[in-house]
């Protein structure tokens, strides 16, 4: 474990959820945001763009169950319903009432479940003031997964995870970035290091099934985009083989006046390829005159246990 990776873990506040500890990063004051990861991670994806966010903003990152520094349980099923439950149990411990939320990846997802309960929870949930979404599966039809994302979805996953190489981790991560910044053999360590951690590759293949395009589920997140009148802006990193130009023409096809900003040479992970002028397109839709939202508000622990880091 790298050094600044090390130095992200001891930042935790470790927050209890469901018999589960779930790795919490909760810093600064001001307007809550909250950022959600993406797939096979965990918040550290977020150590780039963090010192650009983090004036004047509280940034609240916690690690999806099965994943990061979080618990890793093998009976666990994994859904995207259940990650952003977490989420919501999460917010309602820490007292937040309102909070912009960004998005990568798997996070899109659960940033989608998010938005589609809110439909439903007639004002009892954290109300969210703006969403920005990153690369991800935003319209899962147009998602073009990796082989080794198929080899994991299918019914061989579950033998195939615990045996994957480090090599092939590697080539596919590798082929995921854009060709301004290539991946580091540092940065390569530390996600083969959140991967391997609690014994991460026993579920890995249960957590990347995110994607499959299942109609129901499908029509449920991308309705609950479609329909909402959450200020919304996509920054997509246009080298992404998975989710990059093509999925944002797809969601075009669907909402026309959408607003995105195009890294037009950043790959998959734009916040860490291009950390500066993402952090400006998130801060200037947070920042928007009506979209300022108070500082949240903090209340009693409701729906969780918080454990102080060792």
């Amino acid at each position: 474990m790298s050094a600044r990776l090390a130095a992200w873990a001891q930042a935790r506040r470790d927050f209890e959820w469901q018999g589960h500890r779930l790795f919490v990063r909760d810093e600064g004051t001001g307007p809550a945001v909250v950022l959600l990861h993406g797939y096979p991670t965990g918040s550290y994806d977020w150590h780039a763009v963090w010192p650009w966010l983090q004036p004047g903003l509280r940034l609240i990152a916690p690690d999806f169950l099965g994943m990061g520094f979080s618990d890793k349980p093998r009976s666990h099923n994994y859904t995207i319903t259940s990650h952003a439950a977490s989420v919501d149990a999460l917010l309602d411990a820490l007292g937040v009432r309102e909070f912009h939320l960004v998005a990568h990846d798997l996070g899109v997802r659960v940033a989608q479940e998010l938005l589609a309960r809110r439909e439903q929870a007639h004002g009892r949930a954290a109300a969210i003031r703006s969403l920005v979404l990153l690369n991800g599966a935003m319209c899962p039809e147009a998602y073009r997964p990796r082989p080794i994302q198929r080899l994991l979805a299918s019914p061989l996953g579950g033998w195939i995870a615990p045996h994957i190489p480090r090599s092939a981790f590697v080539r596919t991560v590798r082929e995921l970035f854009g060709p301004r910044r290539l991946a580091s053999e540092a940065l390569i360590d530390d996600f083969w290091s959140l991967l391997q951690y609690g014994q991460g590759q026993r579920v890995t293949h249960a957590v990347g099934r995110f994607w499959t395009p299942r109609r129901a589920l499908r029509d449920r997140l991308v309705g609950a985009l479609l329909r909402s009148r959450v200020p919304l802006r996509v920054i997509n990193g246009a080298r992404d083989p998975n989710s990059g130009r093509h999925m944002v023409q797809r969601l075009l096809e669907l909402s026309p006046g959408t607003d995105v900003v195009w890294l037009e040479h950043a790959g998959h992970w734009p916040h860490i390829e291009e950390p500066e002028a993402t952090a400006a397109a998130i801060r200037e839709i947070i920042e928007a005159p009506g979209q300022g939202a108070g500082p949240a508000a903090c209340g009693a622990a409701s729906a969780g246990t918080w454990h102080s880091a060792q």
